[in-house]
């Protein structure tokens, strides 16, 4: 294997270090699945080109947001939302108590 090519599979501390992260939190984030990583008899390998990926895709919660807001305007989204409580057999507001 030539040098240019181990020096993209990181350890977790190069991981680390190129994430500017505790290595603990790379390590909890990895075994959480949220960081792209495999672990190879005991010990935690990382791909550059994976990490680097990682970092420029949205989190889900930025996409949802998006997406959310992009329904904002869509009259479909009240009658929608009816139907489920319809189909759920309550209302979509409590009544108030007083």
């Amino acid at each position: 294997m030539s040098p240019a090519a181990l020096q993209q599979v990181l350890t977790l501390e190069d991981a680390a270090t190129f994430l500017r992260l505790p290595k603990e939190a790379v390590l909890e984030r990895a075994t959480l699945g949220e960081i792209p990583g495999r672990q190879i008899e005991g010990a935690w390998r990382f791909l550059l080109s994976a990490l680097e990926d990682w970092l420029q895709t949205p989190d889900q919660r930025s996409v949802l947001l998006s997406q959310a807001g992009a329904l904002a305007s869509d009259e479909s989204v009240e009658e929608f939302l009816a139907q489920i409580y319809e189909a759920r057999g309550r209302l979509e507001v409590e009544p108030s108590k007083d």
